[in-house]
């Protein structure tokens, strides 16, 4: 779990509901496929773009699960930096078949 930033703003009271929605549809890593432990990672990072918290098209979903794709792919192995390209870098746009 990313640790918190010491001047981050706080988040939206509509963040959790938001979340909640964009889990529900989109419900596996766009990174590996996976359908575990599923993150919302904003692409443009909530610390530096507070405006895009509730705004979709800044979201796309990262597994937390022995992948780690959130630490690695969206954040570049560090939770002080982010990936600008995380949704390029991204490849699967369907959950893998069991």
């Amino acid at each position: 779990m990313q640790p918190p930033r010491p001047h981050e703003p706080p988040r939206s009271a509509h963040w959790p509901a938001y979340r909640r929605a964009w889990l529900a549809a989109h419900n596996f890593c766009r990174a590996c496929g996976l359908t575990d432990k599923l993150e919302v990672h904003h692409k443009k990072p909530f610390h530096l773009h507070p405006e895009l918290e509730l705004d979709p098209t800044n979201y796309i979903t990262l597994c937390e699960s022995a992948t780690e794709c959130h630490l690695k792919i969206g954040h570049l192995d560090d939770w002080h930096s982010f990936n600008p390209n995380v949704e390029t870098d991204c490849k699967f746009t369907s959950p893998l078949k069991g």
